[in-house]
Parts: C-alpha cells; structure tokens; sequence
C-alpha cells in the first residue's frame, strides 16, 4: 500500500490523523505504517455509542443438571467421556491471555505463584488436573493455550523451563488471540508509536477465530477433534476435560454445556446461564431485573441460579457451522499508553476504548447450552484480586481444603 492509497482509506473511516507523523518517520518505518494500516480492522469501532442499546428478552432457566442427578448417573457420564478422551475426540482450550497486574505482578496470570512454601504456580495447579484426567483416561489429550501479544514469549518460556510440568510436549500448543485498535474518547485510533496503531487483545471471546487461524486449527481437523474444553486461567480449581462433564454432555445431545455452581446468595456478582427468548445465553448480574434476581421455586432455590465459572464444553462440529460469525464488541473504558503530541503519553485515569469479544457470547449461536452443576469449594477458586472476595487469600483457602500442599 503506498501513501496516496493509505490516505484514501484512512479518510472513509474519519482516521487520516495516522498519518500525522508520516513525514518525520525514516523509510523503513514508513512502510510498516503503511503496512498497517492496510490491514486494519475498523469495525470494532462501529460499536462506540452502542453500549445501552441492549435490551434483554424474556428469561427462563436453562436447561439443567442438577448436583444429585449427576452424582446418581456419575458412573455412566464417566465411561462415556474417558471413551471420548481414549479416542481423542476431546482437548481442552485454555484462555490465558491476560496479566496479573490486578495481584500486583507484572507478568502473565497464570505464573503468579500461588504457593506459599513452594514454588505453585497458577498454571501448576490447573496443569496437575489434568494430568490426573489424562492419567485416569490413558491418554494425553491436546491442550491449545491462548497468549496473547503481551505475554506470549513469557508464558512459552516459562512451560519450557518447568518441563511442560511433567506433561507430553507435543501435545501442548501456542497460539496468540487477535488484535483490536484502541482509540480515544472520540473514536481516533491511538497510535502506540508515530509508525504504529495502538492495538489490544480482543478479548477471550476471539478464541476460536484466532485458534483456528493457527496452525493448531490444522490439528483440530487433522485429528477429528469433536469436543473442546474451554476454560479461563483465573480459577486454580478448574477440572479440565472432567470425563464426568464431558460424559453427560454427549448424552444429552447437546452442542454446548457449561460448569455452573449454585449462587451463593442473589447479589453475588456472577453471570447467570439461562435462556433468553428460548435461546441460551449468560445473562451478567446487572442485567437480572430485582424480580429475576431474588425469585426462588417452591422448594426455596433460586431460579436464576446457574453462576457460571468459565469452563465450557463446545461442539467442533456446530463451531464449524458458525464459522466466523460476527460477536458484538464490549467497550471497556481503559488506560493505554501512546503518542499524544509527539511524545509519549502515560495516562492515570482511562483514556481510550477498548473493544472485547467476549466468550460468554458464544454460547447464543450454539442453539443450545446444558448447565452441569458443580460443587463451589471444590471447582471453583477464581484468583481476580490480591485480597478480599475471589482474591489469592480465598483461592489458597480452598487449595488447602481440597488437599493440594501449598
């Protein structure tokens, strides 16, 4: 792409201020301009004025399996799903693009020591489950890690220097989620450097568009995948591939299932798994009406009571029917450092938009979604905050109760 044709794309979209510092830049960097802004995305940014446009549809609770039902049929979900696991038709997909800058670390989340007398990591604690599922199941199933551009070498680096943790190399792949452009208050992208656009993950809800971008989507087709496990770094508890879950879900004949636990009480802050106009969705707290919030059933339990904990079990083969279908943009409010005035700019308060897929959203397109009920203390242990509620203190509280020597 050369200047003239830059500019032109550049003023279809109100953006030619990327080119502000065009002629002070030396050759070489000129062209990497150039080079990005021909392949920028600008359509996250059709978003900006859209944030209240949402209304939410008549909601009902998700179809579901409750905590007795699962532990009286356990026996027969779990011979379904090591099946499954045996013949590889299952793998797991672990979103780990993010920092620990909220535990005060400046690395990535997952190698956040969790440990207190020994050397514990995030990623330690989610890769000993599932060893012991692989071990259980006989076989190392593909394990596909979402980075992003921030903490990608770190995080490859790191599993190289603890050995994988013990688990078959080969099995284990990188891939790094997609970008979107920053921009300010007034919709202009933010450039990072005079010669680049300041560009951010998009979010964990990219996830399979990136994946499959990668060579790991090759993989996927190669080895007739049907199943992947999706599942956050934030909760050291997570149970990944659990043939149990993967058992039932297949039984049901359903295309996507999620782990939910029970809601500890009606204001806790968590999205709720139900349905929306007959179709599933996650409904975040705010969202819940009062009367949705605190209605209960006959039997006292809340009916809007499915939290879910980010782990869910999708179809490969009704992904593959979605394909690249479009999820809306969220808008979150953020700091990001960049070029303003020539100079560098570090804000202390947010200054720019940034746009975020999120996977929630993808559970809408699956047609339908089976909620699989968890116990809290024993799956879920999320590591958001340096003290208080779901803080390192409490996930190392429920490490100890579940036996796990910190």
């Amino acid at each position: 792409m050369d200047y003239a044709s830059a500019l032109c794309r550049l003023k279809e979209y109100k953006q030619e201020h990327l080119l502000r510092y065009y002629d002070e830049l030396p050759q070489d960097k000129r062209e990497i301009l150039l080079g990005e802004i021909e392949k920028l995305d600008f359509s996250p940014l059709e978003s900006i004025g859209r944030e209240g446009e949402r209304k939410v549809g008549n909601l009902t609770p998700a179809d579901a399996l409750g905590a007795e039902e699962i532990a009286k049929n356990r026996q027969k979900y779990e011979e379904v799903g090591l099946s499954a696991i045996k013949s590889g038709k299952a793998a797991a997909v672990l979103l780990a693009g993010g920092q620990g800058s909220r535990l005060g670390f400046s690395g990535p989340k997952g190698m956040y020591k969790i440990g207190i007398d020994r050397d514990l990591s995030i990623f330690a604690c989610q890769m000993e489950n599932i060893k012991q599922v692989a071990s259980k199941a006989g076989y190392n199933f593909h394990l596909f890690i979402m980075t992003s551009t921030i903490n990608d070498a770190c995080t490859r680096e790191f599993f190289a220097e603890k050995g994988y943790f013990g688990y078959d190399k080969s099995k284990i792949h990188f891939f790094v989620q997609d970008l979107t452009p920053a921009c300010d208050f007034d919709g202009k992208v933010l450039l990072s450097e005079k010669h680049l656009p300041a560009l951010v993950p998009n979010g964990n809800g990219g996830w399979y568009v990136s994946l499959m971008k990668s060579s790991s989507g090759e993989i996927i087709s190669k080895e007739g995948i049907e199943w992947l496990n999706v599942y956050g770094v934030d909760n050291v508890l997570q149970r990944i591939c659990d043939p149990v879950f993967l058992g039932a879900t297949i039984l049901a004949g359903v295309n996507c299932s999620s782990k939910v636990v029970a809601k500890s009480c009606p204001e806790e802050n968590v999205g709720v798994l139900c349905k929306e106009d007959g179709a599933p969705t996650v409904i975040e707290y705010t969202e819940l009406k009062d009367e949705q919030r605190y209605a209960r059933d006959e039997k006292g339990k809340l009916i809007f009571d499915a939290g879910v904990i980010l782990n869910y079990l999708f179809s490969v083969k009704k992904l593959e029917e979605i394909g690249n279908a479009s999820l809306p943009y969220h808008i979150a409010r953020k700091k990001v450092e960049c070029i303003k005035d020539g100079a560098r700019f570090i804000p202390d308060k947010p200054n720019a938009y940034k746009f975020e897929l999120l996977a929630v959203d993808l559970v809408k397109l699956m047609g339908n979604c089976l909620a699989f009920e968890v116990e809290r203390e024993r799956e879920f242990a999320p590591v958001k905050n340096a003290t208080g509620v779901d803080s390192v203190e409490t996930a190392r509280a429920l490490l100890i109760k579940n036996g796990v020597e910190l």
